[in-house]
């Protein structure tokens, strides 16, 4: 079987292709290169992370090869995070960059020639009655499933995650016993956009700055003023400028460009149950092709070791989701994972919309 991995440079990565070689294979590696071409303030520093990949190459006699998407990268995620935050709405790029990019482009250009793509996420996959199904990671706290939820059946079934079965103690653990060149490597804060670079300093300079008001959602009082409601998502609580607090961010209008804010840490504007659910995708198919009356299902609406227990609904094409327990900072534009009833498997999601 041949087998590509996707090498970052990270623990996990690496962990996943000392697996593989211990269970017999000799995978190609290669390392994807993203980022902003041209412009060094936005672009990743990929440098120590392609020293770290020949290491591990090296290491294990097997070739590597830098794969550059700069320009896919710009076109397909920067492009969806731009118009998203022009919308008023919060993006996700980590999601888009998995189905667009690590699983779109690379398969487009080098994946289909390999009988499978194997990456370093906190994931597994199941076979149920013949179909490939993506499932959770036996580490709840860094199960990775929720950035894997816009992936398609055709990328599901081409995926290996060798480490989705252990902790990260232990994948830590096999690192340094087998003196992994990356053993020591603190773990990244999410991808190259997002995690290298100031997201307020981005948003910038494509968007300016426009002053405008800070509103108490419960009385009209004018609070403060701001930046521009681009700066802003729902849920926000830090950079508001505003003393007396805490005071959270609760809604935002584009049109006025007025930031709707709460304060108190209790208060209830803050929490939700009740969301509908914008183009729904299923990454192998819909398991309840008749909701109607509910579905038990789980949640997550951020990245959180916790599954929330939840109602699916459809009604017309649209589909609702009704939380048992109230879930704070529902935010527009973020994705709404879905899972089955006991969180073993991940059923797929959309961007979130408010009632």
């Amino acid at each position: 079987m041949k087998i590509a991995v996707l090498l970052s440079g990270g623990v996990d990565s690496s962990v996943a292709v000392h697996l593989l070689c211990e269970q017999g294979f000799k995978p190609d590696l290669f390392y994807i290169k993203i980022g902003m071409e041209g412009a060094e303030s936005l672009s990743c520093s990929s440098e120590e992370d392609i020293e770290l990949a020949e290491a591990i190459a090296r290491r294990y006699g097997l070739g590597l090869e830098v794969v550059d998407l700069h320009a896919q990268y710009w076109e397909r995620v920067v492009s969806y995070t731009l118009d998203k935050v022009r919308q008023g709405l919060t993006p996700n790029p980590d999601v888009m960059c998995n189905k667009l990019i690590k699983f779109g482009c690379f398969e487009e250009q080098v994946g289909h020639r390999y009988d499978k793509t194997a990456t370093g996420h906190y994931a597994t996959t199941r076979e149920i009655d013949g179909k490939v199904w993506l499932g959770t990671a036996k580490d709840a706290l860094k199960d990775q499933t929720d950035f894997l939820a816009q992936i398609d059946y055709l990328q599901v079934s081409k995926l290996l995650f060798p480490i989705g079965h252990l902790l990260k103690a232990e994948v830590r653990d096999a690192a340094l016993k087998n003196n992994i060149p990356s053993a020591l490597r603190k773990d990244s804060q999410g991808i190259c956009f997002l995690g290298k670079i100031d997201f307020a300093g981005f948003i910038k300079r494509y968007f300016g700055e426009r002053e405008g008001k800070i509103v108490e959602l419960e009385t009209g009082r004018v609070v403060g003023k701001h930046r521009g409601y681009w700066f802003y998502t729902i849920g926000q609580r830090k950079g508001l400028g505003l003393g007396g607090g805490p005071w959270f961010v609760i809604r935002k209008d584009v049109d006025e460009n007025t930031v709707y804010v709460s304060n108190g840490y209790d208060t209830e504007k803050q929490y939700g149950r009740d969301f509908s659910i914008a183009g729904f995708h299923f990454i192998t198919e819909n398991p309840w092709p008749d909701a109607s009356t509910g579905v038990d299902v789980t949640i997550k609406v951020r990245h959180t070791p916790e599954f929330t227990p939840a109602v699916l609904r459809c009604s017309d094409g649209l589909y609702r989701i009704e939380s048992r327990e109230k879930i704070q900072g529902i935010c527009p534009g973020q994705f709404g994972v879905v899972y089955d009833r006991d969180a073993q498997i991940c059923i797929g999601g959309g961007e979130m919309r408010l009632p």
